[in-house]
């Protein structure tokens, strides 16, 4: 969503480091850039005036100008004032003391509601809550079957409540909460085309009955500039206390996203890209504002790994890699790894100036599915020992995974590069300077690749030694 901004930024600051020392003509030739370049992302203008003006007073200051890195030290104030304008500090979910915590959604017809309720429904389960959903949209056709849909593929209760009121279903819901024993109770409300009376009343209405913890308003981060006019309209009637942005991974501006926290006060709370449950995420400021200005977010890209290492990486897998054991299936469990991060271009772009990399597509996505199909097509001993994949294993294999024994040959060439990596990182564990290293890997935390450094791991290496 913000490539064309993250672009155009970044050609400032490539403008700016040929520079040994920058006046204030520099300066005020950048911010004018600068303001272009948010505007044509759909920034409020009002934003766009308020942003710029701060981020040049702080550039102008002498210990900037007369430094010796004077395009990092602006790099460094817009980064600053961009993390302020997207909101500076994570904003979290409030958690009543006295189960069950109530969160209300609201929001336009078509900004994504529904689909939100259960992805952080899902969310919320795998943080050790027992969430239930309740269906208040009861003007949309289908509206209460696809919650219904969607909280049965994801094990998660569905109050319908009987009759035909909202306030009265959403009312009964905490009830029945309290009686099936959870903690959380998420209510979708009904949208509309546009912003009208009604649906302003009937929602102030919920919120009065059920007294929510939470109430969060859905916007499809598509609409553009817009979705500040919505946002204000809701924050006027039906005051809400953050914002989940949804379809992030649109080709649209994105200049709403940057303009709702100055202009409404809101926080935005989660950001939602693609339809998978687990595409819910934190909405982390400093983080956001790195991307767009091309420094990545390795941050993320850390946590995401961490928490695929803790469910997929199993004790025996470890041993059986730090003794060089390396296999296929060890291969295909990574590149399945791969794909729950998001897929090689969600990987790539997370690196600092990965997204460039994506833009010019040089990250292939189908890659994944072809080296899948060919182990798929190996038999159980091929993949336990490749050392016996001959040259007809190799033709049964490509045709069993449609592809030619040239792609055959260049995975097996590229595992074997895999398995001498590992093999030498598990070797300077194991080696005869073994002892140096232990006493390294102390302080290290882990093993290369997020392999975990337990009791048992280390009993291993003592006996390897």
């Amino acid at each position: 969503m913000f490539d064309n901004l993250s672009d155009r930024l970044q050609d400032v600051f490539d403008g700016l480091r040929g520079k040994g020392r920058l006046s204030e003509d520099d300066i005020n030739v950048a911010m004018k850039e600068i303001r272009m370049a948010l505007l044509e992302a759909d920034v409020n203008y009002k934003v766009v005036k308020r942003f710029t003006k701060k981020t040049k007073e702080r550039c102008l200051e002498a210990d900037i100008l007369t430094s010796l890195t004077p395009a990092q030290n602006v790099v460094k104030v817009v980064l600053e004032e961009l993390s302020s304008l997207l909101g500076e500090d994570t904003a979290q979910l409030k958690i009543s003391p006295k189960p069950p915590t109530i969160i209300m959604l609201v929001g336009l017809q078509g900004s994504g509601k529904t689909t939100a309720c259960a992805k952080l429904a899902w969310r919320l389960k795998n943080s050790g809550h027992s969430p239930m959903l309740v269906a208040c949209d009861v003007y949309r056709p289908a509206a209460i079957d696809q919650l219904q849909t969607l909280g049965d593929e994801m094990g998660i209760k569905v109050y319908r409540g009987e009759g035909s009121d909202p306030v009265e279903i959403a009312r009964s819901a905490r009830r029945a909460a309290i009686d099936s024993l959870r903690d959380v109770v998420i209510i979708d409300t009904a949208g509309r085309l546009h912003v009208d009376e009604r649906m302003m009343r009937e929602a102030a209405d919920i919120k009065a009955a059920t007294d929510p913890d939470n109430v969060l308003m859905v916007l499809d981060a598509m609409t553009g500039q817009d979705v500040v006019n919505v946002a204000q309209s809701f924050a006027e009637q039906v005051d809400f206390d953050g914002v989940i942005l949804s379809k992030m991974d649109g080709d649209a501006r994105g200049g709403g996203a940057l303009s709702i926290r100055e202009v409404t006060g809101k926080p935005i709370m989660f950001i939602s890209s693609g339809e998978k449950p687990d595409s819910l995420e934190v909405f982390h400021p400093d983080r956001m504002a790195k991307r767009i200005l091309g420094m990545g977010d390795v941050v993320t890209l850390i946590e995401k790994a961490s928490v695929l290492a803790e469910e997929e990486v199993s004790k025996a897998e470890q041993e059986r890699i730090l003794k060089a054991r390396f296999t296929f299936d060890d291969f295909l469990t990574s590149m399945k790894q791969i794909r729950k991060m998001g897929g090689l271009a969600s990987l790539v772009s997370a690196l600092p100036g990965g997204d460039k990399l994506v833009a010019d597509g040089k990250v292939d996505e189908k890659e994944i599915a072809r080296i899948e199909a060919i182990i798929r097509s190996m038999t159980i001993e091929e993949r336990q020992k490749p050392q016996v994949i001959n040259g007809s294993r190799r033709a049964r294999i490509a045709k069993g995974a449609g592809v030619e024994v040239y792609d055959v040959n260049q995975l097996i060439k590229r595992f074997n590069d895999t398995k001498k990596m590992v093999k030498q990182m598990t070797g300077e564990m194991t080696g005869k300077k073994g002892k140096r290293k232990r006493r390294k890997m102390r302080g290290l935390g882990g093993l290369p690749g997020g392999l975990e450094i337990t009791d048992e791991l280390k009993d291993l290496i003592e006996k390897e030694l």
